[in-house]
């Protein structure tokens, strides 16, 4: 009778003791002092019904909202989102000190300011904060989170000026503050951006004043100052070395000649309504692919150029300006 080897019966039960081995998320333990943290942060927050799973019957690491490194099992990312929750961001959220990303997001009764306690985050790299009845200002200490490459404070409260030292975030690859009641300038630090620039929507405040030169100096690729207070000529943003694909000015009070406005080749949105700008639509717009173009409610004339897409928009596109006409708005006469 044939025997089995020895090493194969060896190999047969190692690798049968390796798969019945836990893997890795199973064998994730919170870090105490995390889940002493969140804890505090539950009850800061009133023990919301959206926290249920917060509970020492289950390790920290398989909480809702929570993400834990997998090599490290700290906490990572707390990210709170559409919930019924009251109150104000708590403190302690500055105690978890590897974390990368902090969102309170779509919770109609978060209030109060952006703690200072969010400075001891050093690692964090996604800060959103949206969609709540957050109020104060924008706080300059956030420009302490040099690791952020991405920051929303959209659709809150929050009054007062843009804090210039935002723009000491080098790493920053978006910055939301739109949707808000803002009011001052646009910061001329903002111009001084280095390694990133960031996508920049500062839409539905009330900020006034020109646009600083100092940011023509920067290549955007996105950019919404649309429904604030804002005048002056924003031609600095285009030329054929910039790279530049959506743009909205809308519903401000810009005052600039778009005749010879040279268009970079990357453009692919530009929203100029409700403005005060004259002159020409340059021909050179029937060479770019655009997705979308509106220039109506300004002081433009002359003939629509003929081509490209520029026949693909309708009448409301274009229409409400000084002498504008060609198709698709009547023939020129």
């Amino acid at each position: 009778m044939k025997t089995t080897p020895p090493l194969f019966t060896i190999t047969i039960i190692s690798l049968l003791i390796f798969l019945s081995l836990p893997t890795p998320s199973l064998c994730q333990t919170c870090n105490k002092n995390d889940e002493k943290v969140l804890f505090q942060i539950k009850k800061a927050l009133g023990n919301p019904y959206h926290l249920a799973s917060w509970q020492k019957t289950l390790d920290c690491c398989q909480w809702y909202d929570v993400e834990c490194d997998l090599n490290t099992s700290r906490i990572i990312s707390l990210t709170i989102f559409q919930a019924n929750i009251s109150g104000q961001i708590p403190k302690q959220v500055g105690d978890l000190p590897f974390l990368q990303t902090l969102v309170f997001r779509h919770i109609t009764n978060l209030t109060g300011e952006i703690p200072k306690e969010i400075t001891k985050l050093t690692q964090l790299k996604m800060l959103r904060l949206s969609w709540t009845n957050l109020s104060g200002p924008v706080p300059s200490f956030l420009s302490q989170l040099t690791s952020l490459n991405f920051l929303d404070l959209s659709f809150n409260d929050l009054t007062g000026s843009i804090p210039p030292e935002l723009s000491k975030l080098t790493n920053l690859g978006a910055l939301h503050l739109d949707r808000n009641k803002l009011t001052g300038v646009i910061p001329d630090s903002f111009g001084t951006f280095t390694g990133n620039v960031p996508d920049l929507y500062l839409s539905h405040n009330h900020l006034t004043g020109t646009v600083p030169k100092s940011l023509g100096y920067l290549n955007f690729t996105v950019i919404d100052f649309s429904r604030n207070n804002l005048t002056g000529d924003l031609s600095m943003f285009f030329g054929s070395n910039k790279t530049i694909q959506i743009v909205d000015f809308s519903r401000n009070s810009f005052m600039f000649n778009l005749t010879d406005v040279v268009f970079p080749s990357s453009l692919t949105s530009l929203d100029l309504n409700h403005n005060k700008i004259f002159g020409s639509l340059p021909t050179m717009l029937t060479g770019l692919n655009l997705q979308y173009l509106n220039v109506s409610y300004n002081r433009l004339c002359g003939q629509i150029p003929q081509g490209g897409d520029l026949q693909s928009f309708t009448t409301f596109e274009y229409f409400h300006n000084r002498c504008l006409c060609g198709s698709p708005l009547p023939a020129c006469t």
